[in-house]
């Protein structure tokens, strides 16, 4: 007997019971189910089966018609040729599209839907993440050319003035088990040596050194060297002060206490100290750290580091070894930075995020975030605004 596609659907009102029923209407028929889809908007439903049917498809399309009229919804069943352009969209690569916005206007998504039709991309669904500190839409994306895909919509996302974060679908998404954050404008507002700089009165000479970096002329280990030289004889009770004046960035409490109730490993790696760093492990309850070790004689900064330095390369071997420590693969890791020192960090996990960063950075990442709430990167990972908020409790 031949072997017929039949895409089956189902939509009204949602209430308990419609998906058994829907499938008991198919069980009555020699039936293979190839995909399923289901999506709830506010209380209205579509429930989709894509199938392979051997038998008669006017006696299926009866069966799912009258359980659709008796649960008070509407169904319609496509057959054969008329599935084939259907079909097409299952089986193809899909992505995670989340749009993010403060506000989120409907031409900025009218803009991106655009953008993924021209790709030739279909999109599947769409769900609210949150409206509140930003608003948050997901769309699952089917395209037979997700890096065509992408880069669209990064195009789209620089048209518009909303942040577009596209990540592939699957399993690996919410395999995601451990997080590490820059510090220094990712956790905090602050650029803390700069800070400390100004305190010491040394902040112009420490700003003229981060110049000659920004310029290439000294790599972050040199310039690093340089500007702590400049705080010799500084105070420990001073580095203090400094230390506690530090501004986490809005949404970073959120962002580590969701993140660990829901089972994350969450830590921090910097360029900058460790003075400062023991602060936020404490304060946050983070799982690891690494940092540079200022070094201190009588009460005082010598001016020098103790052991090796954290730089670029130092950020990516410290993610690899926490994730070893905590037995998490790097496919399973999330790296979330600002500066050129974080590529090497954000290349090495498994999703590397910019978070309001460098255009050097944005280039090497894997998706960016341009908005000032650290917590909107939850969104991205794919975590509603109802499970921060039931994190909460």
């Amino acid at each position: 007997m031949r072997t017929i596609s039949v895409l089956a659907t189902v939509t009204g009102r949602d209430r308990p019971g419609v998906t058994a029923a829907f499938f008991a209407a198919l069980a009555a028929h020699d039936v293979d189910i190839r995909d399923v889809e289901q999506v709830v908007v506010r209380d209205r439903m579509l429930l989709g089966v894509l199938l392979d049917l051997q038998g008669d498809p006017a006696a299926l399309r009866a069966s799912v018609t009258r359980t659709a009229q008796a649960l008070g919804m509407e169904s319609e069943v496509v057959i054969a040729d008329e599935a084939r352009s259907v079909r097409r969209t299952f089986g193809r690569p899909r992505s995670h599209v989340i749009v993010l916005g403060r506000p989120l206007r409907a031409g900025a998504l009218s803009s991106v839907a655009q953008r993924i039709a021209d790709q030739g991309g279909n999109i599947e669904s769409v769900a609210q993440l949150s409206s509140e500190p930003v608003s948050a839409v997901e769309m699952i994306v089917s395209c037979d050319d997700p890096a065509g895909l992408g880069a669209a919509l990064v195009q789209a996302a620089d048209e518009t003035g909303i942040d577009i974060a596209i990540e592939p679908a699957g399993l690996r998404r919410r395999a995601k088990r451990l997080v590490v954050l820059d510090v220094d404008s990712t956790l905090i507002r602050d650029e803390g040596i700069d800070v400390l700089a100004e305190r010491a009165g040394v902040g112009p000479q420490v700003a003229a050194v981060t110049e000659r970096a920004m310029a290439g002329e000294l790599d972050f280990a040199e310039s690093l060297r340089e500007r702590v030289a400049l705080l010799a004889g500084v105070a420990v009770s001073d580095v203090e002060s400094v230390r506690d004046r530090l501004r986490l960035t809005p949404g970073a409490r959120t962002f580590v206490r969701t993140l660990r109730r829901l089972g994350f490993h969450v830590g921090v790696v910097s360029g900058g100290f460790t003075v400062f760093t023991d602060r936020f492990v404490a304060e946050l309850e983070l799982d690891f750290a690494a940092a540079n070790q200022l070094e201190v004689v009588d009460g005082k900064l010598t001016g020098k580091l103790v052991g090796p330095i954290v730089d670029r390369a130092g950020k990516a071997r410290a993610l690899e070894r926490f994730a070893e420590q905590f037995g998490v693969p790097l496919t399973q890791t999330v790296a979330v930075g600002d500066g050129a020192n974080d590529i090497d960090m954000l290349e090495a996990a498994g999703l590397g995020i910019a978070f309001n960063a460098k255009a050097a950075l944005r280039a090497a990442a894997d998706t960016s975030v341009n908005l000032p709430y650290l917590d909107s990167v939850l969104f991205v990972l794919g975590i509603s605004r109802d499970e921060i908020d039931e994190a909460a409790l």
